[in-house]
């Protein structure tokens, strides 16, 4: 169960993310848009699970894959803009949200 503070820092972190994103998104993946759905925080804020959702030419897969590569940047970019808010910048994993995938089948499988 999430506490407030959690619920807080999940919503500060989506968002200044997907800043970071937007501003380096021309130079990682050309014509593709890449947006942050989830974050979830560990209790202790020193680890955060981040869901992309990948449309565009490049695969999620190989989004993921480059992100992963630029993570010590986006985390050091995210310190600088969360330095005033948490004490410490969390560790991020970057993972694929196939939940509208998965949308997509149960809609299907109820179609029949």
């Amino acid at each position: 169960m999430s506490t407030i503070r959690q619920n807080k820092v999940t919503r500060l972190l989506q968002k200044e993310i997907s800043t970071i994103f937007q501003l380096n998104s021309a130079n990682w993946f050309p014509n593709t848009m890449v947006t942050v759905t989830v974050v979830r925080v560990s209790p202790d804020f020193s680890f955060a699970k981040v869901y992309l959702s990948v449309f565009g030419k490049m695969e999620p897969k190989e989004c993921v894959d480059l992100i992963t590569a630029h993570s010590k940047m986006v985390r050091g970019e995210l310190g600088n803009r969360i330095k005033n808010q948490l004490r410490i910048t969390p560790e991020l994993a970057f993972y694929i949200d196939d939940s509208l995938d998965y949308a997509e089948e149960i809609d299907e499988l109820l179609k029949k």
